[in-house]
């Protein structure tokens, strides 16, 4: 009897030659884009008119997709999804979404369900997320945000850039995962002080000077010039940078965020810049980001850097959550446990 694999985005032809050697009993199917239309349908406009091809609304008649996934043992989705997989694939036993983010998964009919889910957390494009924070940081470091204002003005202000320079400045990675630590690496071969905060305490490695738990966090951000934020969006960390973690803050502080927008506390972060508290802000995610626009009181502040989700982006594909599905593809054939499971508890 074969296993039916569904696969709802892209694969590379290299990709799929790897899954349908690895057991003759394996049939692949390649639907990419053949849900949109019912996608449009149920995900907020803003959402499907940033992540949809222009133009695409679906393939197929309803039968047709409901046929795909009546099939359907194993799962392949991106970003967004159909909302209801479970409930129109009785025999489907594993997802593998390719994004990083476990919050993800909140919306639709497979949290907390008996479908294992496993997703790309540490196997995304986890160096052009770290170099976007690299540049993020410079942005504000140099000063480089003045400029926009005086093109506008058609007046030079030179004693307003004070640039500063980093190596020999503490920088706290909140979320010392896969891409939390290539920013620490890069951070460190810059000659920057890096310090890791996470769930529970990791041993140090050569490029962090220590890795504490998230109960330090506090004691963390008054040593910090700059903080990145790299750990999953979970109940634990929802709203984790508060007005408290705020008020820890140095005074020139600069905050850029690559997880997700709800682990700031955004009236806590307004405050604070209207306290004159932080130098910079980089946000390449926003609470609502899949629903509207930011907060004008953010996006009009020359000291906020706000971007559409666009840090993993690159010319280069060097996302890994192909190949993690390959090797979870083995495992789960020879009955082992598979990697990156999601723990509906942990939330991760």
């Amino acid at each position: 009897m074969s296993l039916n694999i569904l696969s709802l985005t892209n694969l590379p032809h290299s990709i799929q030659c790897q899954i349908r050697n690895i057991d003759p009993s394996l049939k692949l199917t390649m639907a990419p884009g053949w849900f949109d239309g019912e996608i449009r349908e149920t995900w907020p406009k803003f959402t499907s008119e940033r992540y949809l091809t222009n133009g695409s609304n679906g393939k197929g008649t309803r039968e047709d997709r409901n046929k795909l996934l009546n099939e359907a043992e194993i799962a392949l989705v991106g970003f967004p999804f159909p909302l209801d997989l479970r409930k129109r694939s009785p025999k489907l036993k594993w997802v593998h979404q390719r994004p990083a983010g476990s919050s993800n998964m909140l919306r639709g009919d497979l949290w907390d369900t008996n479908v294992i889910v496993t997703s790309s957390r540490g196997y995304a494009h986890n160096l052009p997320i770290a170099e976007y924070t690299l540049s993020t940081i410079l942005y504000f470091t140099k000063g480089l945000n003045k400029a926009d204002g005086e093109r506008y003005r058609e007046k030079f202000s030179a004693q307003d850039y004070h640039p500063l320079q980093l190596s020999g400045k503490t920088i706290c990675v909140l979320g010392a995962g896969g891409i939390g630590r290539e920013v620490g690496r890069i951070s460190s071969a810059l000659g920057m002080r890096v310090l890791g905060v996470r769930r529970t305490a990791a041993e140090a490695t050569n490029d962090f000077e220590k890795i504490v738990g998230v109960e330090e966090l506090h004691s963390v951000l008054t040593e910090s010039h700059y903080v990145a934020i790299c750990c999953q969006w979970t109940p634990e960390t929802e709203k984790l940078i508060n007005k408290k973690a705020f008020d820890c803050m140095r005074q020139d502080t600069i905050l850029i965020n690559i997880a997700r927008g709800e682990i700031i506390d955004e009236e806590a972060l307004i405050e604070a810049l209207a306290n004159n508290k932080l130098r910079g802000v980089a946000l390449d995610v926003y609470v609502g980001e899949f629903e509207r626009n930011p907060d004008k009181r953010l996006w009009t502040d020359s000291r906020v850097l706000i971007t559409p989700h666009i840090s993993a982006a690159s010319d280069v594909n060097s996302h890994g959550g192909n190949q993690l599905f390959v090797k979870n593809l083995k495992r789960y054939i020879s009955d082992e446990p598979l990697e990156n499971v999601i723990d509906w508890q942990k939330g991760y």
